[in-house]
């Protein structure tokens, strides 16, 4: 199941980064950001929404090495948390986020799990 699974994350992640790598207007449309009139935005959009995890599900995908997804699965937990402060502090749309968070805290739980002893085995 590993090999299916983890390979799939990592695609899915390429993919979804790559909507903000290539399109960060219609990124920022989705996840209700505002643009301003500067371009800076997109910039940031490409790089943190897009970029960022286009590299790393390439990279996951390319090495196929268990550190990678593990690594993956950290970059997942890391989101699942920032969404969990933000229900807690931000009030955002309860269902979006949630599903939102779903989709985060689902892939880390796999990731760290099924990716731990070839994490732990690196060094």
């Amino acid at each position: 199941m590993t090999d299916l699974l983890n390979p799939a994350l990592a695609l899915l992640t390429l993919v979804l980064g790559g909507f903000g790598f290539l399109a960060p207007r219609y990124t920022a449309d989705v996840l209700d950001l505002v643009p301003q009139p500067g371009t800076m935005g997109l910039s940031e959009l490409r790089a943190s929404a897009g970029g960022l995890f286009v590299a790393l599900g390439a990279f996951c995908l390319l090495s196929g090495a268990g550190a990678a997804y593990f690594m993956l699965g950290v970059a997942y937990a890391g989101a699942a948390a920032g969404r969990a402060l933000s229900l807690l502090l931000d009030a955002p749309p309860r269902r979006k986020a949630a599903l939102y968070l779903a989709f985060e805290a689902g892939p880390a739980a796999w990731l760290l799990t099924w990716n731990a002893a070839a994490f732990a085995s690196t060094g």
